[in-house]
């Protein structure tokens, strides 16, 4: 079964590139010198961001919908990060490197099923939940932090 990963858009992001400290503050974010790979995934790229490089850590509504599983956490996006991942049957690096929990949701933004699987085998998993009609798409995010990491939609 065909599937399609993506990443967030740049644009929400792009007003933080290169603020200063108290504009950063103000806007609840943190900018941190990337010192280990993997630790700091792009939600834009998703890929680990590399040694040296600046990310962000921010809050972000990354299930924006009417029902309780309305969803808003923390997110590293790498500054400066502008083409968002965006392709078909293809598992990004950033998730295939980790623990990750995929949540099936149908059309109104209620879960209908999820599970935990090694990314290695995150395929299989996709399958499985797109196999319920019902499940509109899925969002992955990182099991252990509990970070957002993307969303897969059907193909």
């Amino acid at each position: 079964m065909s599937f399609r990963i993506r990443g967030l858009s740049a644009k929400p992001f792009r007003r933080l590139y290169g603020q200063d400290e108290s504009v950063l503050a103000e806007a609840g974010a943190r900018r941190f010198v990337v010192d280990k790979k993997p630790g700091f995934p792009d939600r834009v790229t998703m890929r680990d961001a590399e040694i040296g490089d600046t990310a962000l850590l921010l809050n972000f509504v990354t299930h924006d919908v009417d029902t309780p599983y309305r969803t808003s956490y923390a997110i590293f996006v790498r500054e400066g990060a502008e083409e968002a991942f965006d392709e078909v049957d293809e598992v990004p690096p950033a998730m295939r490197a980790r623990l990750l929990s995929l949540r099936g949701f149908d059309e109104k933004g209620w879960l209908i099923d999820a599970d935990v699987v090694d990314g290695r085998d995150v395929e299989v998993l996709i399958t499985r939940l797109f196999y319920n009609p019902g499940i509109a798409y899925i969002h992955a995010h990182n099991a252990k932090h509990g970070c957002y990491s993307g969303l897969i939609e059907r193909a």
